[in-house]
């Protein structure tokens, strides 16, 4: 767990970062390659290439690809037609698809997680919902592309956690996740990247660093590591925490106007959420 509420702090600031300095500024691909490049240069130096199961290799390509290579290409593509308040909103489902995701990998159902993911859901949309203008359709669409698979990337590392224990530690093989993301964000930046918008600005590089290092390289690393610690259902509704952290990032940071008794109602369902989930784990041994 202090992995996971670690992460979701310097999570809470990118989104602020992104829309503050980036989007509609830099280009999107060339800022996904350059997050991807730096978290990459961090762990190669420690990268094991033998001796690992070969499943769990390429299921950590697998994951990077879809974790970071699509989640974040369509992340930023959304900064261009949504403010940060409608993307934060946008992003409220991903917990609905950590708990289906997990359970169509286990082939069962978990009506506990699934209700408490729910309950979470509901606290981002008590946060979050407001009326609606302007042309939405199509950041809503990227934003649940990159929900669905963001929620399959970390599910499938959690589970390859689980199934191959290996000796080495995570740093030592996590390397090979960034290059199963440079699979697509490189392509991604040759083919449609506008070299005419690269950052301009120490403070676009600097943000770019930043979270290139910490929320990708650090934020990703402890993520995972953090999903194997706690069940499918707590994860699921770790996810949707950045809301109320990203309001209070924008808050605090930039003085931007909240409704402070939403923020605190919705805030305080998502923490009942994991009181639920944890019921329902009570619960579950003496119903079966």
């Amino acid at each position: 767990m202090p992995y996971l509420l670690i992460v979701t702090v310097l999570w809470a600031f990118s989104f602020s970062l992104i829309g503050q300095y980036l989007a509609a500024q830099v280009d999107s691909d060339f800022a996904v390659l350059l997050r991807v490049l730096i978290a990459a240069a961090v762990f190669l130096p420690f990268t094991v290439w033998r001796g690992l199961p070969q499943r769990l290799l390429a299921g950590f390509w697998l994951a990077g690809a879809l974790q970071f290579g699509i989640t974040y290409l369509c992340l930023y593509r959304s900064f261009a037609v949504l403010t940060v308040p409608e993307v934060l909103l946008f992003t409220v489902l991903t917990p609905i698809y950590v708990v289906l995701l997990d359970d169509a990998l286990q082939r069962r159902l978990n009506r506990w997680a699934l209700l408490a993911a729910a309950v979470a859901v509901g606290g981002g949309v008590i946060i979050r919902f407001q009326p609606l203008h302007g042309d939405y359709l199509l950041g809503f669409v990227l934003l649940q592309v990159a929900n669905l698979t963001f929620a399959a990337g970390q599910v499938l590392c959690r589970r390859l956690l689980q199934r191959y224990p290996v000796p080495q530690p995570l740093y030592r093989y996590f390397g090979h996740f960034f290059l199963g993301a440079l699979l697509l964000a490189l392509p991604s930046f040759l083919l449609f990247g506008n070299p005419e918008r690269l950052p301009q600005t120490g403070m676009q590089w600097g943000v770019l660093l930043y979270m290139g290092l910490f929320a990708t390289a650090l934020g990703m690393y402890w993520w995972v590591k953090g999903s194997v610690a706690v069940s499918a259902g707590t994860l699921a509704i770790m996810n949707e925490l950045h809301v109320p952290a990203g309001l209070l990032v924008n808050v605090l940071i930039w003085n931007r106007n909240v409704d402070l008794p939403r923020l605190a109602l919705g805030g305080a369902v998502i923490l009942a959420s994991l009181w639920l989930n944890r019921l329902g784990r009570r619960r579950q041994p003496a119903l079966a």
